[in-house]
């Protein structure tokens, strides 16, 4: 590195504390400092390009120098750059934004409330459940259902419905009145000759054994990913869904439809939702809605959710929920206009065109001999590494062998996740399929050698 970096490194190493990171390794190793953008590529502090396949943390779906979306962020901060929405007031902008939401929702909604993050939008959803059921005379339904491995978020809440260990581990956390149901990853944890519609209908019927369980009149509400993302790109089995539902209604249990990753084209139509054929009574979205570029999140209610609240809000005298930069008008006025670039640009048609070659590309890995299963839709997979292909037979943990291959391809040039042995890949929604094929060689040669590295130095 120059000096400037070593600069650079020894603040960041100074001041900064880094999310998702073993700390005490980063203060040995320092940071990874990355000084420009542009198209689906990223570069470091010595000047060296690397392919987004990450898209960021699963966002940046325009890549890293659209024009126009500085623009609008430019002219927005010149016209009006803050006002609120609290006692009645907004900017115009804001109004723009939730009326095309509302628009282009997949199934009919009423109203759009904003945040600043996917984290921020959960627990909006929860806090609007608990208010719901109070304002319609049901105050023992409160309780709230996620997955195994689904992610909603890292705060209090939000955190407390993400179904992964590291997130509630010292953290004093599930919170109260949340549970989680069945991971529905048939790879890992199918029965010996089960089918994917078996192993569905097992999910679907253990659902329901805790709901009666618990008691049907206690249970407020099921959030889950259509795809699930920051737990291991978990693609549902085929009629998941199609059993899941019916139950939710038959409960009459509040149905989220967590669109943070799969929203605005990702799996190859508008919406995750629309590609599962989901009836959601709320949805929250987030990330690709401003292509990344500055924060802001929606959650979208259906108008039984929004007449309890007008009643409730009637007998109490406010709606008791606000935040400073809810539905800011900058963050909207950048939202609209990548929602215009996808309309103009035919997002979901782009990714319908190239999200073959990224499947079809990473399902020609599933011979190697460290590979137990390629999966995926749309633009966006995981390749899973294992250390027995016939009995699915995992790496310890400890042997950190995902992490090992994430480092390869970032020698390579290009930049995944590790979610532990799983790689993730969610490139920008604009990558094209030369950058896609590219994308996939320089995985090859990461997985290459990572199995070099299995068979000579990994730990026993």
């Amino acid at each position: 590195m120059n000096t400037l970096a070593n600069s650079a490194a020894a603040r960041d190493i100074a001041c900064h504390v880094h999310g998702y990171t073993n700390l005490k390794a980063h203060l040995e190793n320092g940071p990874q400092i990355y000084e420009r953008g542009s198209g689906i590529r990223v570069y470091d502090d010595n000047g060296k390009g690397y392919i987004e396949g990450l898209a960021g943390l699963w966002c940046a779906s325009l890549g890293f120098n659209e024009e126009r979306l500085i623009d609008a962020a430019v002219r927005e901060m010149k016209r009006l750059p803050y006002y609120h929405g609290f006692a009645g007031k907004t900017s115009d902008v804001t109004i723009d934004l939730a009326e095309r939401l509302v628009k282009m929702a997949p199934v009919p909604m009423s109203k759009v409330l904003f945040a600043n993050s996917g984290s921020e939008a959960t627990d909006l959803a929860v806090k609007l459940i608990w208010y719901y059921h109070n304002a319609i005379g049901r105050p023992e339904k409160k309780k709230i259902i996620s997955r195994i491995k689904g992610y909603h978020g890292v705060t209090v809440c939000s955190a407390s419905l993400t179904g992964l260990p590291h997130l509630h581990n010292e953290f004093d956390l599930p919170i109260d009145r949340i549970m989680h149901t069945d991971c529905p990853h048939h790879y890992r944890f199918a029965h010996e000759g089960e089918s994917e519609e078996e192993f569905a209908l097992r999910c679907a019927e253990n659902l329901e054994s805790l709901i009666l369980e618990e008691g049907p009149e206690t249970i407020a509400a099921f959030f889950a990913e259509p795809v699930m993302g920051a737990g291991g790109v978990i693609v549902p089995p085929a009629t998941y869904f199609e059993k899941i539902q019916p139950i939710l209604r038959k409960y009459d249990i509040i149905f989220l439809a967590d669109e943070v990753i799969c929203g605005f084209g990702r799996t190859g139509n508008m919406w995750g939702s629309e590609t599962y054929s989901l009836q959601p009574d709320m949805i929250s979205t987030a990330k690709a809605l401003s292509a990344a570029y500055l924060p802001i999140s929606a959650l979208l209610i259906n108008d039984k959710i929004f007449d309890a609240m007008v009643d409730q809000s009637e007998k109490l005298g406010v709606f008791g929920h606000g935040s400073t930069y809810a539905g800011h008008p900058v963050s909207a006025a950048v939202a609209l206009e990548t929602l215009n670039i996808y309309e103009e640009r035919n997002i979901v048609g782009h990714v319908k065109q190239v999200s073959p070659t990224l499947q079809n590309g990473l399902r020609r890995f599933a011979d190697h001999p460290l590979v137990g299963e390629v999966r995926g839709i749309g633009l966006v997979g995981a390749v899973e590494l294992v250390k027995d292909k016939d009995t699915k037979q995992a790496f310890d943990p400890k042997s950190g062998v995902g992490a090992r291959c994430q480092n390869f391809a970032y020698d390579h040039g290009l930049i995944i996740r590790a979610l532990g042995d799983s790689l993730a890949f969610c490139p920008p929604l604009a990558i094209s399929e030369d950058d896609t094929n590219e994308l996939l060689d320089c995985f090859e040669k990461a997985l290459n050698d990572t199995w070099g590295w299995v068979q000579t130095d990994a730990p026993a």
